[in-house]
């Protein structure tokens, strides 16, 4: 073993610091985050694992969002860092600042140590939560501006998905392609084949469908596959592996998977997904230090063709130094040691805080349906009350000509009442116009 070898084995965790950080969404996507109660991921923990050799190394963590916090910090103090990077249970933002100061202590780039490098070169896609048709318009023109040949969306019963794909298509170049994200809001496949057999043949942007219908019914999705020519995918582990993948490529309940957790779930996800030569999505959510995590890991994961989702264009700042390239749908991986890419520490220190504030003022999502009827949602209740209400198929689970807006307090008597009532009993249905004044 070298010198520099035996000193990189040899050096342990010192010291754990761990800073609250609020980075705020760029503002053309602020109101939709908040409507959607995803405002809270601007909430990051940053996470400076330091060595008695005079590395360090960094992680973050998307509080409300990734897939664990940090807990522990005093299980990696006195230990190599070699000796723990692989542990999951330890959060995010720990795990990633250990394999942040494990290949800097190395003298290597953190996808050597996740295995053998099979790309130089990742593919990442453009992404924002559910939003208006013109809207989305607009975040493709922005895709491709920075670089992107692709954008997911998140297709809703409350958006006109037709009119939404009908303008990002008109708005794109011909090379620009469409992922469809419908976390299961299509139900079944009664409902679902034929809107996505419609869609499709329609809009030839559309590359893959993910999540059309739920997980579960794995007869449905088979039946489902067979039936369209666009790729379906769904998360890696919503089903047994074995029954996703099926005993050939005829009786696959998906074509392809999402793919999300800690280092030691994503590599043992990925390998699963790459034994049945089955692509995935990488779905890693945070700034520029998670969006370099997730170039490492597409660098070694045969599978990792479908570009990933990291959100971290929709920051107001990626808290990096250097912006993270993106020239024809594709990032080059860091070559140098650990994460590769340098924090901003001016921004740090601005967006440092001592304790995250979340709070926003009352507000109702109101939804309107072609046919004069109108549902009024308290926001805050968006996963919970909103998304369970459509979920029934209540509504029609695709319809023309229906839309959503964000309904600002006025003070007034109606919109008090309307509020009071959203909040008592879930989402109120009424044949009314709206109250209040729309944020635009």
């Amino acid at each position: 073993m070298s010198k520099a070898g035996a000193s990189a084995e040899a050096a342990r965790v010192n010291k754990v610091e761990r800073t609250t950080l609020v980075v705020p969404f760029v503002e053309r996507v602020r109101h939709d985050m908040e409507r959607a109660d995803i405002h809270t991921w601007s909430e990051v923990e940053l996470i400076r694992v330091e060595t008695d050799a005079g590395v360090s190394g960094w992680g973050e963590t998307i509080q409300h969002y990734t897939w664990g916090r940090v807990t522990d910090t005093d299980a990696v103090v006195g230990q190599s860092p070699f000796a723990h990077m692989w542990r999951d249970d330890l959060g995010a933002g720990l795990q990633m600042a250990l394999f942040d100061v494990a290949g800097k202590l190395a003298g290597v780039p953190v996808h050597a140590l996740l295995g053998a490098q099979v790309r130089d070169h990742c593919p990442l896609s453009f992404w924002h939560h559910d939003t208006s048709p013109a809207r989305y318009e607009h975040e493709a023109r922005v895709a491709v501006e920075l670089g992107y040949t692709s954008l997911k969306i998140k297709t809703r019963p409350w958006w006109d998905v037709h009119e939404t794909l009908r303008r990002i298509s008109d708005a794109t170049p011909d090379w620009f392609r469409i992922d469809t994200d419908w976390n299961d809001m299509l139900i079944d496949v009664a409902h679902a084949l034929p809107v996505l057999s419609a869609l499709e043949d329609e809009f030839e942007k559309i590359k893959i469908f993910e999540g059309p219908m739920r997980a579960t019914d794995v007869p449905g999705n088979q039946l489902l596959r067979k039936q369209l020519r666009t790729p379906t995918a769904h998360h890696y582990g919503q089903v047994p592996a074995a029954v996703a993948m099926g005993t050939g490529s005829t009786d696959r309940y998906c074509d392809g998977f999402v793919v999300n957790g800690g280092v030691s779930a994503i590599v043992e996800a990925g390998r699963g997904a790459e034994t049945a030569g089955m692509p995935f999505f990488l779905q890693m959510v945070g700034t520029g230090l998670t969006a370099a995590m997730c170039l490492h890991l597409g660098a070694v994961l045969h599978g990792a063709r479908w570009p990933a989702i990291t959100c971290h264009e929709l920051y107001e700042h990626p808290l990096l130094a250097r912006r993270i390239e993106v020239a024809g749908g594709l990032a080059r991986v860091p070559e140098a040691s650990g994460l590769g890419v340098d924090l901003d520490g001016d921004a740090v220190e601005r967006y440092r805080v001592e304790a995250a504030d979340h709070s926003l003022p009352r507000r109702l999502i109101h939804f309107r349906r072609p046919t004069g009827v109108s549902v009024y949602c308290a926001t805050g209740g968006y996963r919970s009350v909103w998304w369970d209400y459509f979920g029934t198929g209540t509504h029609p689970v695709y319809e023309r000509g229906v839309s959503t807006e964000l309904l600002a307090d006025d003070d007034s008597a109606e919109f008090a009442d309307l509020y009071r009532r959203a909040t008592e009993r879930g989402p109120v249905l009424t044949t009314d116009q709206g109250v209040g004044q729309a944020l635009r």
